[in-house]
């Protein structure tokens, strides 16, 4: 385990302590920001936490958080959501996770009310609990489940057509919704899990998580990377045919896992839609 990793897990203790001491709390304060997404106190606690930490164990890096925004120039980053799921922190729906990024290289995902911690390292594997996971073999849309977060979102990235063709193809839909989605596709449990409107912070850990688990991440547009304003987890076998779906020439012939393999490798993004702008996820509805 490299020293990051090492150092990111124990921070998502710290925040984990944090969050079960507020979650269920009815006492707990919470304040509308200018997106009208809410923040609690944990959340700003948490972020304010990990802070202090790497300002101590990494004070050349650059911090990069969802409330209190950015600290430091270093081309080494760290990205963090305090609480991924604020909304259903508030009403004491244990789906919430602590999300910490080294970009591109460690990513954790720690969900206390569950019971259930993923993280991954560059080069060193996917784990949930301890234990090795792995993506799917799924090879077909038709066998495929598909886990997203709302609707609403989809209608308002007019994209709402297309996602449910695709979702009437798959042979189960469920609406597990922010990271979890993500995470069952790393652990092989969903096959596809796709946001049209995120953040770099939800996405910095889940893409690392994702791609160690043997998965393949990207935007609606093909590209991978976190920052693209929308997210799609796949266990890549699928991932060519859930962004073709998506495509404005979605009549055209779908390329097959060994031809997009090919045609990623050259260097061309496939078939870019085009993608909505970034955002974060759900602005002015969810967090």
């Amino acid at each position: 385990m490299n020293d990051d990793l090492r150092l990111a897990l124990a921070l998502a203790d710290e925040a984990d302590a944090i969050t079960m001491r507020f979650f269920r709390d009815a006492s707990l304060s919470v304040k509308t920001k200018v997106d009208r997404t809410p923040v609690t106190e944990a959340d700003l606690a948490v972020e304010t936490l990990l802070r202090e930490r790497l300002g101590e164990e990494r004070p050349d890096d650059t911090i990069v958080g969802e409330e209190l925004g950015v600290t430091g120039s270093s081309s080494r980053r760290w990205i963090i959501d305090p609480i991924d799921a604020t909304k259903n922190f508030m009403r004491g729906i244990p789906v919430f996770a602590t999300l910490l990024a080294l970009e591109n290289e460690v990513g954790i995902v720690s969900a206390p009310a569950l019971g259930m911690r993923w993280w991954a390292a560059r080069g060193e594997g996917a784990f949930c609990n301890h234990r090795a996971i792995r993506v799917s073999a799924i090879a077909t849309i038709e066998e495929a489940q598909l886990s997203y977060d709302g609707i609403a979102d989809f209608d308002k990235a007019r994209l709402a057509d297309p996602f449910l063709a695709l979702a009437r193809r798959c042979a189960r839909t469920r609406a597990f919704g922010d990271f979890w989605s993500h995470m069952l596709v790393a652990e092989g449990a969903c096959d596809i899990a796709i946001e049209p409107e995120v953040a770099l912070w939800d996405m910095a850990a889940v893409q690392v998580i994702v791609e160690e688990a043997g998965g393949r991440f990207s935007d609606l547009g093909g590209n991978a990377r976190a920052d693209g304003g929308s997210g799609v987890s796949t266990n890549g076998a699928l991932h060519e045919a859930v962004l073709h779906s998506f495509s404005p020439a979605a009549g055209e012939k779908v390329p097959q896992a060994d031809e997009g393999d090919r045609v990623q490798r050259e260097g061309h993004a496939p078939h870019p839609p085009a993608a909505p702008s970034p955002r974060k996820r759900g602005e002015g509805q969810k967090s």
